[in-house]
């Protein structure tokens, strides 16, 4: 699926890289409706993800591309897109740095398979510009200055390696995202995007556990890179009651959606969050029923329900005792023109909802909205928010004092880390980071804060990079461990996909301040190493997890490793 996403990344890279800017090649491209037609559903399967015709998203937009780029030039840089790079082409050089994707050659894709993509994006024009003069101007750096490295290099150890999930033994080998621990249990899990959750047996071995496709007939891991077993969650008291939760994407119509839009607006897919019950909560593999909680339509493949989870810091009698939040992204829906559905009390997307799942009074009964939330006063907002205004809530965590904490990928400047508080504003799409940003408009340039801004009451991160650091941020913990005293009072987190990793120090995380990010390093059987190196590949897609005991997990995608922290040196820099 992913190699499909990136041929369009690669085929965008042409609006910087013709060999004659400005021709049109309309008239040797396919105008026949059922060619255009195949296009559409593999561009919409595969690519729609990443990829609109109205502005930049996680790619470029499309619109006008064959405006400006032969037929035959894209079927070449689709056979060997880092050749044209490496050779010296500035305008795919250009893009290259702009959006930091590598790129990788296509070869098993036929000619009439592209060309049917090329058909339907030569349905589209350029978009045109929009005019942000009221934004005051551009900020071409953010955040000037770098983060520097620390003395901390942190020692890992193989755990494990994850069965590969990919077809034919394609890049990334398995799409792992999280490792979590079972309450009262030193058991360990393993989620596989693609739809397997594995438990972590004697020596670590992992065994399947759950298979989502199995279980439910309607389940999609396609488009986008996150849709699929998006997370899942232990009831804190399993080992009684066998119940843990589950979210997970399903075909467009599968269902009826307990949170829909108008019908104008296209659904690409729906989530859907599940209880699971097991009679046998020690069971090796999963065996019980289930019951759908809700189910939510996406306007895209990305920014789904990737995170859900317990306050691990609650405990019985406590008001968050129980409680399960659930993150849930804006679906792309600012990127394809709708950015209304968000930063809204009154709309699920973009939010972090709290609800307690073994309750009735919700919508559609089927589960409670604890009645301390902090909008269950207001009747036009939804009680089940927690808090708001967000493009991708992630990951959470809970710091040792029980904070919460979230990390919010950013669309083209901006990654944040923020403190989480009942019924806060945490700005997108009218923010990113402390920048402003035109949710109408070209939503990769940013703007300084207005002399109003304090009316807005928003609430901005705590910790924040900018893109000439990484691309997405990857959420990580607070060391609650014992075995690596140099990482007391750190919370670790790093950069999916370029694997880069840093810490910010706990103290230093105050609202309306930004905390000093420092880089750290690991190494390997006593070689220091870049997890690139480690994975032997440049996009590494970083995740971290953590067990019972608080130690902590570092998770590759492309080589299905688990790799564990096992001890660590801090010399500070001179």
């Amino acid at each position: 699926m992913k190699t499909k996403i990136l041929i369009i990344a690669a085929i965008t890279l042409l609006h910087f890289n013709s060999c004659n800017p400005g021709a049109s090649f309309k008239n040797i491209i396919s105008t026949d409706s059922a060619v255009i037609a195949k296009g559409k559903a593999s561009f919409d399967l595969n690519c729609s993800g990443c990829h609109n015709f109205l502005r930049d998203a996680i790619g470029p937009q499309l619109g006008g591309l064959t405006r400006e780029v032969s037929p035959q030039w894209i079927q070449h840089f689709v056979r060997n897109p880092k050749q044209v790079i490496d050779s010296g082409d500035i305008r795919a050089q250009k893009l290259f740095k702009k959006y930091k994707a590598v790129m990788p050659s296509f070869t098993t894709y036929t000619d009439k398979e592209i060309d049917e993509i090329i058909a339907f994006i030569n349905t589209h024009e350029k978009p045109q510009q929009q005019v942000a003069a009221a934004y005051g101007k551009e900020l071409l750096n953010p955040i000037p200055g770098s983060i520097t490295a620390s003395g901390l290099v942190v020692a890992l150890q193989l755990l494990t390696k994850v069965p590969p999930s990919s077809d034919n033994g394609k890049l990334p080998l398995t799409r792992i995202t999280k490792l979590d621990f079972q309450p009262g249990n030193s058991a360990s899990f393993v989620l596989d995007l693609r739809g397997k959750l594995y438990k972590l047996g004697n020596n670590s071995k992992p065994s399947v556990y759950m298979d989502m496709a199995k279980l439910k007939s309607n389940f999609i891991n396609e488009p986008g890179k996150a849709t699929g077993f998006g997370s899942f969650a232990f009831h804190p008291e399993f080992e009684k009651n066998g119940l843990f939760y589950t979210t997970h994407s399903e075909a467009t119509g599968s269902a009826k959606a307990d949170f829909g839009y108008a019908d104008s607006i296209k659904i690409t897919l729906q989530w859907v969050v599940t209880e699971w019950k097991t009679n046998q909560p020690k069971a090796s593999v999963f065996t019980g029923k289930s019951r759908e909680l809700f189910r939510v339509n996406m306007v895209s493949g990305i920014h789904g329900i990737q995170e859900i989870a317990f306050n691990p810091t609650a405990h019985k009698g406590s008001e968050d005792y129980g409680l399960l939040y659930i993150c849930i992204g804006d679906g792309g829906c600012t990127e394809n023109g709708y950015p209304l559905l968000a930063h809204s009390k009154e709309k699920i997307w973009g939010t972090i909802l709290r609800i307690d799942p073994m309750g009735k009074n919700s919508a559609n009964g089927q589960y409670g909205i604890p009645v301390n939330n902090p909008f269950t006063s207001n009747k036009k907002s939804l009680a089940e928010i927690y808090a708001y205004g967000f493009r991708n809530p992630h990951r959470i965590t809970w710091s040792k004092s029980g904070e919460m904490l979230a990390c919010n990928i950013g669309h083209s400047n901006i990654e944040a880390i923020d403190i989480i508080k009942p019924g806060n504003d945490y700005g997108w799409p009218l923010r990113e980071g402390i920048f402003v940003i035109n949710p109408s408009g070209d939503l990769t340039k940013v703007y300084s804060l207005p002399p109003d801004d304090a009316s807005y009451n928003i609430t901005y991160p705590v910790a924040q990079y900018d893109h000439d650091e990484g691309k997405a941020i990857c959420g990580g913990f607070e060391y609650h461990g014992s075995k690596i005293p140099e990482l007391n009072g750190k919370y670790l987190f790093g950069d999916i996909p370029t694997g880069r990793l840093f810490y910010v120090n706990m103290a230093d995380l105050k609202p309306g301040k930004q905390a000093v990010i420092k880089e750290w390093k690991v190494s390997f059987m006593g070689i220091q190493k870049t997890l690139t190196q480690l994975c032997g590949t440049e996009r590494v897609d970083l995740h971290f997890g953590q067990d019972n005991a608080g130690e902590l997990y570092i998770l590759t995608k492309p080589d299905g490793k688990v790799y564990k922290l096992r001890s660590a040196t801090d010399k500070p820099k001179m």
